[in-house]
């Protein structure tokens, strides 16, 4: 299956955030939302089971100057197995301009038993863009071993590399589970925050939660492991506090 959804936001001009155009297909369904306080909220829409392994999945956002928008997913996206030898793929690239903020918040990437997935985004943000992009994975449904997934995050700030980060799990991923990268921990999870009215806080590590200020921007990463879902959220959240 193949799947190509675009958000476009702009300022209306008295400080609120219209949505100039919300298309999506089968099953990136993009749905609109009530927002607060001037930003646009959308809903992704899951209208079909998956992703399974075949399938090209694409989402395109622009947040336009001044403009709001927050995306949040009505459910986790449970990577599947499909034909022999495919790989499932979802591909969000966003830009967002000057003095707008895109708040990315979906549910969780879970890989399943079997799955071949790979998950790339992209964000290029101007001088004076805010951003909250949370990124959550969930290494195999309860009780069984995870499939592979690979996700890469590629962020830009004022045409400067701002964030390049890669994490592969399962089978095809030697070492994934151990004391480098994950520890035995089935839930993993990140949050970057780009704001640039501050300076980012100095780097800090507590239990299984760890802050990064980047070199490259105003922004700060938080990455986490947890032995839920739920837990690693309430980290997460915590974080953006």
């Amino acid at each position: 299956m193949r799947a190509f959804a675009r958000l476009v936001a702009r300022a209306d001009g008295r400080g609120g955030t219209v949505l100039t155009e919300l298309h999506g297909e089968t099953p990136l369904l993009l749905r609109q939302t009530p927002g607060d306080g001037g930003v646009a909220t959308v809903h992704v829409v899951g209208g079909a089971a998956g992703p399974l392994a075949g399938d090209d999945l694409r989402l395109e956002i622009d947040v336009g100057p001044g403009a709001a928008v927050r995306v949040h997913s009505v459910a986790a996206s449970v990577a599947l197995p499909g034909r022999p030898g495919a790989v499932s793929r979802m591909a969000v690239r966003a830009v967002v301009h000057d003095g707008a903020a895109l708040h990315w918040l979906p549910e969780q990437l879970v890989a399943a038993a079997g799955c071949a997935h790979l998950a790339e985004s992209r964000i290029e943000l101007a001088a004076g863009a805010k951003l909250s992009w949370r990124d959550e994975l969930i290494c195999g449904r309860y009780g069984e071993a995870p499939g592979g997934a690979v996700v890469h995050t590629r962020v830009d700030y004022d045409g400067r590399p701002l964030l390049r980060q890669s994490l592969a799990v399962g089978p095809q991923a030697p070492g994934w589970a151990g004391p480098a990268v994950l520890g035995g921990a089935p839930a993993t999870g990140s949050l970057l925050l780009v704001d640039p009215s501050g300076p980012a806080p100095p780097a800090s590590v507590e239990g299984t939660v760890a802050r990064l200020p980047l070199a490259g921007g105003p922004a700060t990463l938080w990455t986490a492991t947890a032995p839920d879902a739920h837990t690693l959220r309430a980290h997460l959240t915590a974080c953006g506090e």
